[in-house]
């Protein structure tokens, strides 16, 4: 099984301006369950939330079917939403509590990606990374009309309003998923959106393609620092490594 062989790391940082860090990680590479979560609503408001995301999902049991983690990560995160909107509702005024999520789940020879806001996943395959999620957010909306020019997007003064969030004001939460097939060699990036809009996309690639020995993640929260990211910044890296002789003779 493909899945079996994946190797991940993780790597946050609060950031150059920011005091506290709202954004949170899940790494469970022995359930097959990696996200990246990130706060909205300031300090304890933006941590509880995606820490409450991130307990959700560590606390999955082990040995579930594909269909059946599936199944169970929309259920935990329907929860999640539930009790986010209920505790805003206790606290009153205009408490928002509320994060992103981007989750990745793999099983056998195949993964999902499920995601609400704008927390995204990449996928490196052959040398190439596209992105493989589509943000939740005004601007995205305002380029899917041809109002701005997707160029234009991460300098948009809007850029930080999204449009979908675990604990948001809607009664139904809707995740987005997408699917497909392992390959040997495939590396996946989930990441908050400091990340994405602070490295440059091509930097991103890099990064994730390089084996220079230092951790992908770390070599990406490092490259942000650099740039002076204002924002919190997380990633998870996720690596399928090439297949051995065994694997191809088995």
């Amino acid at each position: 099984m493909i899945a079996d062989r994946i190797r991940s790391w993780h790597a946050t940082h609060a950031g150059t301006k920011r005091k506290y860090n709202e954004d949170t990680w899940v790494d469970r590479p022995d359930l097959g369950v990696w996200a990246v979560a990130d706060g909205a609503g300031g300090h304890q408001s933006g941590e509880y939330a995606s820490g409450l995301i991130a307990e959700a999902l560590d606390s999955l049991p082990p040995e579930l079917s594909a269909s059946e983690l599936l199944g169970a990560v929309r259920v935990r995160i329907a929860e999640t939403h539930r009790a986010l909107r209920e505790e805003a509702e206790r606290r009153g005024g205009n408490t928002i509590i509320a994060s992103t999520l981007v989750a990745f789940l793999a099983r056998g020879d195949h993964f999902a990606c499920l995601w609400a806001g704008d927390s995204r996943a990449y996928l490196l395959r052959d040398g190439e990374m596209r992105q493989i999620t589509k943000d939740h957010s005004l601007v995205q909306e305002l380029v899917d009309s041809g109002t701005i020019a997707a160029e234009d997007a991460e300098r948009h003064p809007h850029a930080n309003i999204i449009t979908r969030a675990i604990g948001a004001d809607v009664d139904d939460l809707v995740l987005d998923k997408v699917s497909g097939r392992l390959q040997y060699g495939d590396r996946f990036l989930l990441c908050s959106d400091g990340l994405c809009k602070t490295v440059p996309f091509p930097q991103l690639a890099e990064l994730l393609r390089s084996d220079n020995g230092v951790p992908p993640a770390q070599s990406m929260i490092a490259a942000a620092l650099a740039l002076d990211v204002t924002d919190n910044v997380t990633a998870v890296a996720i690596e399928v490594p090439m297949a051995d002789a065994r694997d191809s003779q088995s």
